[in-house]
């Protein structure tokens, strides 16, 4: 590294870390992404727990359950780029106080519209701490081979927290009442809120303008449209239903005033200039691919295992945890392989690994093959957060530091809408191969067949009720014809897998080490920007 590159390095941490050891920073931004990783999956398993207590009806049972990504999907943006201009130590200490408060009172709920504020509440504090988490990382680290290592414990937490919250979930739930799952939240961020305002440093973006409202508002309001369109049509709601179209087009032409707002206002949210370097928007579209992937797979491979094999949820989640640790083995060698390898390689390379591991369980089928899940799931935890890990790294290194909360806020919300997506998606095709199988079983009434064609659980319980030789009948053929849709759905995962190598492509060969001591390195000038002086403006 030459002299000039090293001060360069040296006047960001004295800026950034005022002081702070950037490594116990990056302890500390850990911390705030696992509590918000396990609360997306922790209330999974008690969700039954809920439902008895509560009693919610079928409508509020799904909010409960959806709310807190929802709400969170939709306001990444806006908290991403509010802390670019008021400070990301700010917003994301306030998100340590919200998400501490809201989990009090989902915790003691006492009626179900109760717990479905407090978890949109705990939504919007997820919003605050996850971009601000990356933003900061960004700015403590700004030599490109350090931040690379810091985003691959990042990652690897963040897989962690994702496989823990279940197992965490059943066992306080076998010991304690269900608002315990919440309860756990509290002691760790009242430890987070002094030891990060003493340890995290303060920094914002270059920009001085004022801060747009309404372009703000434009996209929180844009994306909760579109993911709740998504979320129904994974739900499996009819495209044509008002439930799934009138949310997908409002949030569709609220995105679209979102973008042209942002193309004219002098000092945009979200610089779309980003888009037009290859390496960035190339890398949203691999982490949206990435994630449409995983989710679906998740979520048929857990149905697989626990209606087709038989395991139960514990089980199942000691099955799966291979892909975990596989997930966390790449994403703490991920910058060792970057350095040597570059994006391009490693980014394809891991979605070919993925798409190989995806065709290998294929061979999966209604008997119980332990080697094979084992060495499927390795390949799949492997291959996939080698591709996350170089796409987030290649996306926030190309993404300049004073924009740096507005970029993970792109990439979180990319993340949000490839996992929403990846659920209707894979969901739609697994539904379109099972179903046909069902319509045509020997001594099966009809009405029968069209209610077991709706999902395994349902076939099995509406053969429990014909009981006899029909019964059993519908019960084999309900398990062959899912693993019928499973290989279906796995070789159209196999497919956008490597729609996603072939993208890969346009990223950079050599990753580019050093620090960008201006923090604009790459960008145009802004068009008309106004000087500024003292505290950023709100306008509206």
């Amino acid at each position: 590294m030459s002299g000039t590159t090293t001060a360069a390095v040296g006047r960001h941490r004295r800026a950034a870390g005022a002081g702070a050891d950037r490594w116990v920073v990056l302890v500390v931004l850990c911390a705030s992404l696992l509590l918000v990783a396990l609360d997306a999956t922790v209330l999974h398993v008690a969700v039954p727990a809920v439902t008895e207590d509560l009693r919610p009806d079928a409508v509020q049972l799904l909010w409960i359950v959806d709310v807190y990504p929802l709400v969170c999907a939709s306001l990444l943006i806006l908290f991403g780029t509010l802390g670019d201009r008021v400070g990301r130590r700010r917003v994301l200490l306030l998100g340590y106080g919200l998400f501490g408060v809201a989990s009090a009172l989902a915790a003691f709920a006492w009626s179900a519209p109760m717990l479905i504020l407090a978890r949109a509440l705990l939504g919007a504090g997820g919003a605050m701490i996850m971009p601000a988490t990356l933003s900061i990382l960004r700015q403590v680290f700004p030599d490109r081979r350090e931040r690379a290592l810091a985003i691959g414990v990042w990652s690897a937490v963040a897989a962690v927290g994702a496989a823990v919250g279940p197992l965490l979930g059943g066992f306080l739930l076998e010991h304690f009442r269900w608002g315990s799952v919440f309860l756990v939240n509290i002691p760790l961020m009242l430890v987070s809120l002094p030891v990060g305002r003493m340890l995290l440093p303060e920094s914002r973006g270059t920009d001085d303008g004022p801060w747009d409202v309404t372009g703000a508002l434009l996209a929180a309001g844009g994306l909760f449209g579109a993911v709740l369109g998504v979320k129904r049509l994974g739900g499996g709601e009819a495209v044509a239903s008002p439930v799934t179209v009138l949310p997908l087009l409002a949030g569709a032409a609220l995105l679209f005033l979102f973008v042209r707002r942002q193309r004219r206002h002098p000092h945009p949210l979200v610089e779309l200039r980003m888009f037009t370097r290859p390496a960035f928007g190339t890398s949203v579209g691999c982490i949206v691919l990435a994630m449409l992937a995983l989710v679906g797979l998740e979520l048929v491979a857990a149905q697989y295992l626990q209606l087709v094999l038989g395991l139960s949820p514990l089980q199942t989640g000691l099955r799966l945890l291979p892909l975990t640790v596989a997930a966390m083995a790449a994403g703490l060698a991920g910058a060792r392989v970057l350095r040597r390898f570059g994006p391009r390689r490693m980014v394809c390379a891991g979605f070919c690994l993925t798409a190989a591991a995806v065709l290998a369980l294929t061979a999966m089928g209604g008997t119980d093959d332990p080697p094979l899940l084992l060495a499927g799931f390795v390949l799949l935890g492997f291959g996939l957060e080698t591709t996350l890990f170089g796409a987030y790294e290649s996306m926030l290194s190309e993404a300049p530091a004073g924009r740096a909360g507005g970029a993970a806020a792109i990439g979180e919300t990319s993340y949000q809408l490839g996992a929403g997506i990846g659920i209707a998606l894979l969901g739609s095709v697994m539904n379109a191969a099972y179903a046909p199988g069902l319509r045509s079983v020997p001594g099966v009434p009809r009405p029968a067949s069209d209610a077991a064609g709706h999902s395994l659980g349902e076939a099995y319980e509406v053969a429990g009720r014909l009981g006899g030789g029909a019964g059993a009948a519908l019960r084999r053929a309900a398990r062959d014809s899912f693993v019928h849709g499973l290989h279906v759905t796995l070789l159209v995962s196999a497919g956008l897998l490597l729609l996603g190598a072939v993208l890969a492509l346009r990223l950079p060969w050599v990753m580019q080490c050093g620090a960008e001591p201006d923090g604009e390195v790459g960008l145009p000038a802004p068009r008309e920007a106004e000087p500024a002086a003292g505290k950023p403006r709100v306008t509206a």
